[in-house]
């Protein structure tokens, strides 16, 4: 039997909590494999509550923040790990991107989740959605025999921004995530540093929910969360 792998990769820290925790709670629930990678801790534009400590230095926020995201991510049944590029701005060059593709080859993800491509009140999102995407494309090798390591072509999707229509976000499919929602507000738990969130974030799982009993007619759906293909998914028959 083979095991599902999820790839969970993140601007900051907590990005992937916000928008994705259910869908990887249900992965893990299944039986599945999931890796969370963070492209930067958010150190510097999403820790506003640990800047208010008198003395806070850089150093001690990426501390706190690791440690919330690794409890966050363990939660849901995830690893954790982060790059720790900086933030506001998100520098990703060739070598990010490589790095990536590195750890696609190694763990051959089956489906990976991202920002979407544009955001127009963040600098970052759109720069983890390219490296993303491009060290994608170089772990598949276009799908031919290749003078390098690959690995089989995974499915692409984007999780929810947190203004998708400003961000070209269309949801395409919705993920019934009710009986793990305990397990995701435990993960918005952990992240302390943002906890204003997580109302937000719950109203949002609910408000899916209703669009996502709306396509099924199933009235059990209380949680729910988005997610747009960014490539087609293939079946043997409708």
């Amino acid at each position: 039997m083979t095991v599902r792998r999820m790839l969970v990769v993140g601007a900051h820290s907590a990005d992937f909590v916000w928008r994705a925790a259910g869908a990887i709670a249900k992965h893990t629930l299944a039986g599945g494999e999931a890796r969370v990678v963070t492209l930067s801790y958010g150190e510097r534009g999403e820790s506003g509550e640990l800047w208010k400590e008198p003395g806070q230095t850089v150093e001690n926020v990426k501390r706190i923040r690791h440690a919330e995201a690794t409890e966050a991510a363990q939660a849901v049944g995830a690893s954790y790990e982060c790059f720790d590029l900086g933030d506001y701005p998100l520098r990703a060059g060739d070598e990010a991107i490589d790095r990536l593709a590195e750890l696609m080859r190694d763990h051959a993800p089956h489906v990976v989740l991202t920002h979407p491509e544009k955001d127009p009140f963040n600098p970052d999102h759109p720069v983890a959605y390219q490296v993303v995407s491009q060290a994608r494309l170089l772990t598949s090798g276009a799908v031919v025999e290749a003078g390098f390591r690959t690995a089989p072509p995974s499915e692409f999707l984007v999780f929810e921004p947190h203004q998708p229509d400003l961000c070209g976000f269309v949801p395409t499919v919705f993920v019934d995530i009710t009986e793990v929602f305990e397990a995701k507000s435990k993960a918005m738990d952990a992240m302390s540093a943002q906890s204003y969130l997580k109302q937000y974030y719950t109203e949002r799982a609910g408000h899916r929910a209703n669009h996502a009993r709306k396509v099924t007619g199933d009235k059990a759906i209380r949680h729910a969360e988005a997610f747009q293909r960014i490539v087609p998914n293939v079946v043997g028959s409708l």
